[in-house]
């Protein structure tokens, strides 16, 4: 583990931990309520919170462990968020705080294992956009969550 490792992991921690308690205190009505800026259920926008920590959280690590990048066209990240907001419109808030534990320790772990060095690594992870460095990804963990929770926030209040 090294010093970058334990800053990025404490500081996405902290913003987890929100996430967390944002979520937990929503009502079946917030619940429901729709987000302006996702257009999807603060439901789904949680669930869209919980499940992302995995994937970014593994484009990170291979990132940092030297693979060049996934090179996603923004059009299939769009077409991946729109499927998922599908598949769990659903979705419970009990599964989807699970969910988001679970992933956001996960997320936490990976941070703390990778050295130093390894987050200067950098590849291609959206087509026809400049590289992104493993250490921008562990960023993104953290503005992923203030992004879509600020959005959760505005819409139920």
């Amino acid at each position: 583990m090294g010093a970058k490792g334990e800053t990025f992991a404490r500081q996405f921690e902290a913003k987890a931990q929100e996430a967390t308690a944002v979520i937990e205190k929503l009502s079946d009505a917030d619940w429901k309520k729709v987000t302006a800026a996702e257009k999807w259920p603060v439901g789904v926008t949680a669930h869209h919170i919980a499940s992302a920590h995995q994937g970014i959280g593994g484009i990170m690590k291979a990132l940092a462990d030297g693979k060049s990048g996934p090179n996603i066209p923004m059009e299939a990240l769009n077409q991946m968020n729109a499927q998922h907001a599908k598949d769990f419109a659903g979705c419970t808030k009990a599964e989807t705080v699970e969910l988001h534990k679970k992933n956001a320790a996960a997320a936490a772990a990976l941070l703390r294992g990778i050295d130093d060095a390894a987050f200067d690594k950098s590849g291609s992870v959206f087509s026809g956009a400049p590289a992104m460095s493993a250490g921008q990804m562990a960023g993104i963990l953290c503005s992923h969550i203030d992004e879509h929770l600020g959005s959760i926030k505005k819409t139920v209040g």
